[in-house]
Formats: C-alpha cells, sequence, structure tokens
C-alpha cells in the first residue's frame, strides 16, 4: 500500500510540473499574454503507449488550437505541447534541445513568431540562420521524425482586428517570407495559417493577435490534417454550412461532400469547393 502510494505521489508531482509554468520563459511584452493556458511543457494526458506521438510547438495561438487538435486525434495520435514565448534565437534553440528530451516523436508541428515581431528581437541577418539551426536540432535529435511548420498569423490594430498592423504586420509577412523559403529547401511542408485567415479577421478577439474559438477551429483542421497526412492516413473534419448541413470533408482529397438524409436513410453526395479556399 505504502509503494502504490509513493508511485501515485511521484506520479501527480511529474504532472504538477510539465504543468507548472517554467520561469525561464517570460514575455516582458505585457501585451502579449498565454492566453488560455501557460508558458510550460504539457505532456499527453492518458497517453497510449501503442500510438504515434506528436509535439505540437509555438505560442499562445497554439494554446487556442491546441484542444481542438487534441479531440481530433484522440485515439489516433498523444499529443504533447511546449507553448513558450520565445523567438528564434540561440535560447529558444538551447530550450528546445530540452523539450525533445521527453521524445521521441513521430511528428513536430512548428507554429512560432508572434513573439519575433517587436523590433530589435532579431537581428538584421539571423532569421534564417537561427531558423535553420532549430530545425537541425529537431533533425539531429530525432531523424525519423517529420516536421510540419506552420507560418504566423496577423498582427492587427487594437479594438479594430479586421485591421492590420501598418508596423509589425509587414514583419510576419517578411518572417513568413524567409520562413517559406527555407521550408523549400528542406523538403519541410508548411501550413499557412496567415492564409486561412486573411480574410477571416472579424474572427480576431480584438487584442492584435489572439482569436475566438471558430478561427482556432480553422487553424485546428488544418494543423490535424497535415499530421494525419504525415501518418499516411486521411483527415476527416466534420462542419456545417448552409449547403451541406452535415458534411465530412476529405482534407488530402479535399472535394467531396458527403450529406446524409436520416429520414430516408440515403447517403447523398456532391461536388463542393475545397474548404480551406474559403468555399
Amino acid at each position: 500500500m505504502k509503494l502504490k502510494f509513493l508511485t501515485l505521489l511521484c506520479g501527480l508531482s511529474f504532472v504538477a510540473t510539465a504543468f507548472a509554468a517554467d520561469p525561464e520563459l517570460k514575455e516582458t511584452d505585457k501585451a502579449m499574454p498565454p492566453l488560455g493556458g501557460r508558458w510550460a511543457f504539457v505532456p499527453a494526458t492518458n497517453a497510449d503507449p501503442a500510438l504515434p506521438r506528436v509535439l505540437l510547438i509555438g505560442d499562445s495561438i497554439s494554446i487556442g488550437y491546441r484542444p481542438f487538435v487534441i479531440k481530433a486525434l484522440a485515439g489516433k495520435a498523444n499529443v504533447d505541447a511546449w507553448p513558450h514565448p520565445l523567438f528564434q534565437s540561440e535560447k529558444l534553440n538551447q530550450a528546445l534541445k530540452k523539450i525533445l528530451q521527453h521524445g521521441p516523436y513521430d511528428v513536430v508541428h512548428v507554429n512560432l513568431g508572434l513573439h519575433s515581431v517587436a523590433e530589435g528581437r532579431i537581428k538584421p541577418g539571423t532569421y534564417e540562420p537561427l531558423t535553420r539551426e532549430f530545425i537541425q536540432i529537431i533533425r539531429d535529435t530525432m531523424p525519423k521524425a517529420k516536421i510540419i511548420w506552420a507560418n504566423t498569423t496577423q498582427f492587427t490594430i487594437k479594438g479594430k482586428p479586421t485591421e492590420l498592423d501598418p508596423v509589425k504586420n509587414p514583419t510576419v509577412l517578411e518572417h513568413n517570407r524567409m520562413a517559406a523559403k527555407l521550408m523549400a529547401e528542406l523538403n519541410i511542408p508548411v501550413n499557412d495559417f496567415y492564409g486561412l485567415l486573411i480574410n477571416k479577421l472579424e474572427l480576431g478577439r480584438g487584442d492584435t493577435v489572439h482569436w475566438t474559438p471558430p478561427a482556432y477551429q480553422i487553424l485546428a483542421d488544418k494543423a490535424t490534417a497535415s499530421i494525419l497526412q504525415a501518418f499516411g492516413q486521411k483527415a476527416v473534419a466534420e462542419w456545417k454550412d448552409k449547403n451541406c448541413e452535415t458534411a465530412r470533408i476529405f482534407e488530402t482529397d479535399g472535394v467531396e461532400c458527403h450529406r446524409v438524409d436520416r429520414a430516408a436513410g440515403v447517403r447523398g453526395q456532391r461536388r463542393i469547393r475545397r474548404r480551406n479556399s474559403g468555399r
């Protein structure tokens, strides 16, 4: 009995430590909080050792879509997460080495960049080599892991979520451009989070960077589809709209909308546009 109690106590201590905020991860900009979570490594709950493992790396945007990804991958993958406020730097790359000790992982999904926008944080000419080193650390640590890069979402004007910040958003675009070029060179797929939300800015919270649940669902659908594709599976997302009440979209195929007529017990089928093209 005493041994079981000590084992349980150790387990609870590990979980508490994992979810506790990391004192080394601080953001001095009060406008960039870890909305909805903490800056800390979060292990998968009730992990099944028979399932593949996924690591979500990101800023507070990843905190927003993480629950949707975890739900979509339930029974398909164990999802760990590392939300942090770091930007491309040696500090980030050294912290990454420690986080990867929780691996190995089958897929690593990376979505960071908002904290790199403030002037002076990244010295000219260092974004590309630091990002390259970041990717190389993952590859050196886990050669078999598949990496997915998701670009950075928009900076908008406070209180005006449909208006892009004329100073900070151009930096987002430039960093996304450099990252896209590097990922193409390294043969790493890119999830265009920026493109998914550029015509849906009304879904922003109005605090310059964060989003409402519908926007996070959009990002989660894309992240989930890319992760399952990395596993060699087809992603199925269920959604509703006025043209197809209950639809199941095969993201990797893209165009089939299947509607179920429950009254007649008949399954109809018709073609629609890809969901991520704005329908």
